[in-house]
């Protein structure tokens, strides 16, 4: 009996794993963007203009994971004074950390909607949780692409103090609020 009860258990695991769907991250499409204090007169936004990675999701189990990275010097604040030295050793130091990564481990859903995802985020070589709030999600079958793609907005807040970004702190108020669109493609 033991035996039986062990081969179904493998057979359910198995088969809740067949269902998982990995999206490859469209970079054309993808542009996490952010909000900073700018002395307290007002709010410099910024935005990544190189992302890549990948999405797992299984609707129908309610799991998810995300793997992400951006280029960290395709920083562009429309401004070419100011990426030259947020790219630099005061800020995001490129030439030392030239990666930010996401890893969402778990995905929060109502009914089969992603609403949120727990995950890691490190950015200057330094690792915290961050809590990505999913606002919008949805797929389609692309009429160009004749394959599925999904898309969402998320958002999510941190302070960059925590990651030992403390340039000008405390004249710049420490907290940064994330926005970022994506769009994954079904992968083969």
């Amino acid at each position: 009996m033991k035996l039986k009860t062990l081969m179904m258990a493998l057979f359910a695991v198995s088969s809740v794993s067949a269902f998982s769907q990995t999206y490859n991250i469209e970079p054309n499409h993808t542009y996490p963007s952010f909000e900073a204090d700018h002395m307290g007169i007002s709010v410099w936004r910024g935005k990544f203009e190189k992302t890549s990675g990948k999405v797992v999701l299984d609707r129908a189990a309610k799991t998810g994971t995300l793997d992400i990275q951006i280029d960290a010097s395709s920083l562009n604040f429309g401004h070419a004074k100011m990426n030259d030295h947020a790219k630099g050793p005061d800020m995001f130091n490129v030439e030392k950390f030239p990666t930010v990564t996401y890893k969402g481990k778990s995905m929060k859903f109502e009914g089969d909607t992603p609403v949120s995802v727990e995950g890691d985020l490190t950015l200057l070589g330094i690792t915290k949780p961050v809590t990505l709030k999913i606002n919008k999600f949805k797929c389609i079958e692309h009429p160009m692409l004749k394959r599925e793609v999904c898309g969402a907005d998320a958002t999510a807040e941190f302070k960059r103090t925590d990651f030992g970004l403390n340039y000008a702190t405390p004249r710049f108020a420490p907290e940064v609020k994330l926005a970022i669109q994506v769009e994954a493609v079904k992968a083969d």
